[in-house]
């Protein structure tokens, strides 16, 4: 459970720590004292979006933390090592902070997370209900989900979801494929011309280049021949070429090694370029006489060179293009007369797919009509203890022509809240009040099922007073005999009913510090049940007013049996403790 909030530099709050007991805690004070503010801190907490707009004004940075005792929770403990968090003791500390820049960051219990992270470790500690859940109840999508949650329908619903993705992808692999084959049957011979041209002048990668050398060396044959031997000439061809008149140089280095034995070395380089212009001459010699002017082999060679000319301009703008063209082409043509093979296989992959598709649907309806009629029954059971004695409701599957994402069915919540009148979807029967009660009976129901150990309902009460307030209190106190809860309530019928109360007040300066919060007890209880009654808390008929309310409110005789509990639910105060010390 949540055993310690701490909040800092968030809107209007300065500095608070918020002290959390199990049971029911209660959260009252003044409108626009910050008691929303609050709950909207614990959302960033819990991995909610973060704005820069929630850094208060002149802070630099807003701080959330919550420290959780976890006792033994295997599973949660499990996703936390998966992770690399280590967690030595039964206690969680979670951590977000936002800068005024729009930075975030966050820490589980030291180690740095992401904000995803957070979210889902948050998710398997706090569970808020608000009353935009309350709006959300008249959306076919959300009653559907609750009906899965309640029958614990997530496994195949996922199954259910995973198979009409494949559905889905098999059948547009399908339609591809039949356009595909469709377009090269229109375009078939075409593409057969196109195969047959290329494939008949049988291109080679890089020949056009090839081609391009040969062309040029033949068509200048009798001017490269010429300059080769005129070259080869001029170093050893007389004695004016070049490697006679080295012989000067050879005798001049070896009368400059008789006087100077140091500079043999450089004879060693003269006999090296030596050697490198006599092989020159002689590559110069051969060159020369490889080169044969051969007109017929020239207009051979271009025509080949014309006809690639042509295919890139067909089919180019590259040699590389007009084989790609060809390849494609044969490919497309396999379609035509393979494509019915393919498009079989590919059929016979679909039909099994949406087999699998219509087998994990049913098993999905089986769960959902198995647990509607339980979910219906165990919701109208507490309705007529918050006021709503003929109320009913009913949950109705309808089969929908196809297999969605989602199942074969759709799943409304109808209601006959009032003696005498039809059953109807509850968007068009429900006032704001009446839609806050189901709701309530609803997260009453679903709690049973949950493993979030901590529920949160903010301002869940609307719409609802009198008598009625106090059944919607007697309901709450009864859930928090089995998950911790948190509630921010205006009415005093709900807040008498609490095993730990924190009142919020806003400051002078409006802003929100830890002297403006609370925890009331004794006569400071009674004094605040006394102004949330509407009365004047001085006067002492206020108060016995509110010393009667609390009385009852403490009285856990009066709780209702759950649902299918067989017993009446024991709410006996708890010891809160806060890092093993007592609050």
């Amino acid at each position: 459970m949540l055993v310690e909030l701490r909040i800092r530099n968030v809107a209007v709050i300065d500095t608070v720590t918020l002290p959390l007991a199990g049971g029911l805690n209660v959260l009252t004070g003044e409108t626009g004292a910050g008691k929303s503010l609050i709950i909207g801190a614990l959302g960033m907490l819990l991995g909610e979006r973060a704005a820069s707009d929630r850094v208060r004004s002149g802070a630099e940075k807003a701080t959330v933390e919550g420290v959780f005792e976890i006792g033994r929770a295997s599973a949660l403990r499990a996703a936390l090592d998966e992770r690399g968090i280590e967690v030595d003791d039964d206690h969680l500390v979670l951590k977000r902070e936002v800068s005024a820049t729009g930075r975030s960051r966050a820490w589980i219990n030291g180690s740095p997370v992401t904000a995803g992270v957070l979210a889902d470790v948050g998710a398997r500690l706090v569970s808020v209900h608000g009353q935009h859940d309350s709006r959300q109840l008249v959306d076919p999508e959300h009653q559907r989900d609750l009906l899965d949650a309640y029958v614990q329908a997530t496994a195949a619903r996922e199954r259910v979801t995973a198979a009409h993705a494949a559905v889905v992808a098999l059948r547009a692999r399908e339609r591809e494929l039949e356009q595909r084959r469709h377009d090269a049957t229109r375009r078939a011979d075409y593409l057969r011309f196109v195969a047959q041209e290329i494939a008949e002048a049988n291109p080679v990668l890089g020949e056009d280049e090839a081609l391009d050398g040969d062309i040029r060396r033949l068509s200048h044959a009798e001017e490269l021949q010429g300059l080769a031997a005129q070259a080869a000439a001029a170093i050893s061809g007389d004695e004016r070429a070049a490697l006679s008149r080295l012989g000067l140089v050879r005798r001049a280095l070896a009368s400059l090694a008789r006087i100077d034995p140091d500079t043999e070395r450089l004879q060693s380089g003269f006999d090296a370029a030596v050697y490198a212009l006599d092989e020159l001459a002689r590559e110069l010699e051969a060159y020369a006489e490889s080169i044969e002017s051969d007109p017929p082999r020239l207009r051979t060679l271009e025509r080949r060179r014309d006809q690639l000319l042509g295919l890139m301009r067909k089919h180019g703008p590259s040699l590389a293009d007009v084989l790609r063209t060809g390849e494609d082409a044969r490919r497309e043509l396999d379609l035509v007369d393979g494509g019915a093979l393919d498009l079989a296989a590919m059929a016979d992959a679909r039909a099994a797919a949406e087999g699998a598709l219509m087998e994990a649907a049913a098993d999905l309806t089986r769960l959902r009509q198995r647990g509607a009629g339980h979910l219906a029954q165990a919701v109208t059971a507490l309705l007529p203890e918050l006021g709503m004695r003929e109320g009913r409701v009913d949950v109705v599957l309808t089969p929908g022509e196809t297999v969605g994402a989602f199942g074969a069915e759709s799943v409304l919540l109808v209601a006959t809240l009032n003696a005498g009148s039809e059953a109807r979807p509850l968007a068009r029967i429900a006032s704001g009040g009446e839609l806050s009660r189901v709701m309530l009976a609803l997260s009453t129901v679903l709690a049973r099922l949950q493993q979030v150990p901590t529920l949160v309902f903010d301002e869940v009460d609307a719409g609802v007073g009198g008598a009625i307030a106090g059944q919607v209190g007697a309901l709450m106190r009864r859930v928090a005999s089995h998950h911790q809860v948190l509630a921010i309530s205006h009415l005093a019928q709900i807040a008498a009913r609490a095993h730990h109360h924190i009142v919020v007040r806003k400051s002078e300066g409006g802003v929100v510090t830890t002297s403006d919060t609370t925890v009331v007890r004794e006569d400071a209880r009674v004094v605040e049940i006394a102004r949330m009654l509407g009365g004047d808390a001085d006067r002492e008929v206020s108060r016995a007013h509110a010393r009667e309310l609390l009385a009852r409110g403490a009285d856990d005789s009066t709780a209702s049996i759950l649902p299918g509990d067989g017993t009446t639910v024991s709410t006996a105060r708890r010891t809160t403790q806060r890092r093993g010390k007592p609050v």
